[in-house]
């Protein structure tokens, strides 16, 4: 009986720690992005600095939401996926469009 108890226990930090390394990675990509994004603007005060820094923070957003495909998207919402199983599913899609 302790040795389930610890191995459940076990598998929840993995599971958690999974996860949590998961979020850092996508944190410090973003703060990179922002990192990146206000050096460009650098120079610039006030009003001018934020917008600068907005847009192009904002420049990559469009580009990934065109990159999907409706053919994708439409086989998502007839299987009625949500969330992360839509976006796995949207991104295998795209991935078996691409050598065709």
């Amino acid at each position: 009986m302790k040795k389930l108890i610890s191995f459940m226990a076990l598998g929840l930090a993995l599971t958690v720690g999974g996860a949590h390394a998961a979020d850092d990675k996508a944190a410090a990509g973003a703060k990179s992005k922002l990192a990146t994004c206000s050096s460009e603007a650098k120079g610039l005060k006030g009003d001018e600095y934020k917008k600068k820094r907005d847009e192009c923070m904002k420049a990559d957003a469009p580009a990934a939401a065109a990159a999907t495909s409706p053919a994708c998207e439409k086989s998502a919402a007839d299987k009625k996926l949500h969330g992360a199983a839509k976006n796995a599913h949207v991104k295998k899609c795209m991935a078996d469009a691409k050598p065709a």
